[in-house]
């Protein structure tokens, strides 16, 4: 199955991304309601993660805050919303939490201290427009892919840049940490890492560096953010897999994150968090991708 390009959709996603910043969807939605499981008696191995996480009833989620449509929260906002926050309820849902309740602790991630949330037991989960890689999986466990999407470029609304050809030898601003970064050097251009999405974009705004690169997810919902000011240009250049993290020493989790993802597939909640998050000014939806098969 094949992943529809992201490119292609970008402006209807920055259409859908500016009704978002109006209220309609998007980083102020509430998102989808998802009613928790009402019987996991019995359902999980017992010692297991998911049995220790569903007779706690609470599970700590790392996520992303400024990836508008795929996770955002404002500073008013009591939970996150986006893709990745949809997801995850659905995987807590599973459990008999309820996705909506206090049982369920938001931590805030960004992309260098993934890994080592993980490691040192600060999350359970991450689904923070979290790359599968061969390099992340030998320190964690990454389950997925539950979106398949391409790197682009972020620059002035007036500048004459076209694609990441154009800027090798230019500084080009991504997240430290992020695949993006490596993604950037290797096109040619010279990566400059930064804490956060947002913090690029500023620079980007004011002139400090002629443009930034990641997901165009992403990137389409900072140019809707900026209307007017910041545009999304050129080919993906990348395939990025998203995908869930989890603690590698729980190897039971990826076959429980792996069926969950798929009866979404097939139900169609997948689906329905895909259009509630990232399409709801009609962009088609990709097909759902493959799912690795756990190692």
């Amino acid at each position: 199955m094949r992943p529809m390009k992201f490119r292609a959709a970008a402006a209807v996603l920055l259409a859908a991304s500016a009704l978002a910043a109006c209220g309609d969807a998007g980083s102020d939605d509430e998102g989808r309601d998802v009613s928790a499981e009402e019987d996991c008696d019995g359902k999980f191995e017992d010692g297991s993660a998911m049995a220790d996480w569903s007779e706690s009833g609470s599970i700590r989620i790392g996520h992303k805050t400024d990836q508008p449509g795929v996770g955002f929260q404002g500073a008013t906002d009591d939970v996150p919303s986006g893709f990745d926050i949809e997801m995850a309820k659905i995987l807590i849902a599973d459990l008999c939490i309820d996705p909506d309740s206090d049982d369920v602790k938001w931590i805030e991630t960004i992309s260098d201290n993934r890994e080592p949330f993980l490691q040192s037991d600060k999350v359970d989960l991450v689904l923070a427009s979290y790359s599968i890689t061969d390099e992340r999986r030998a320190i964690v466990g990454q389950a997925g892919p539950y979106m398949i999407t391409g790197q682009q470029v972020l620059v002035p609304s007036d500048s004459d840049v076209e694609s990441i050809d154009d800027l090798k030898g230019e500084e080009v601003c991504s997240v430290t940490g992020s695949t993006s970064l490596e993604n950037v050097n290797a096109a040619g251009a010279k990566g400059v890492g930064a804490d956060d999405y947002s913090e690029c974009a500023e620079k980007v705004l004011d002139g400090t560096y002629p443009a930034m690169s990641t997901d165009g997810t992403i990137l389409a919902g900072l140019a809707a953010q900026n209307e007017g000011e910041l545009k999304v240009v050129g080919e993906e250049f990348s395939e990025e897999r998203i995908g869930v993290g989890y603690q590698k020493e729980e190897a039971e989790v990826c076959e429980w994150i792996n069926g969950v993802l798929e009866e979404s597939f097939e139900d169609g909640s997948w689906e329905d968090a895909f259009e509630t998050t990232l399409g709801p000014s009609g962009v088609e939806t990709p097909e759902a991708p493959e799912l690795d098969p756990c190692q």
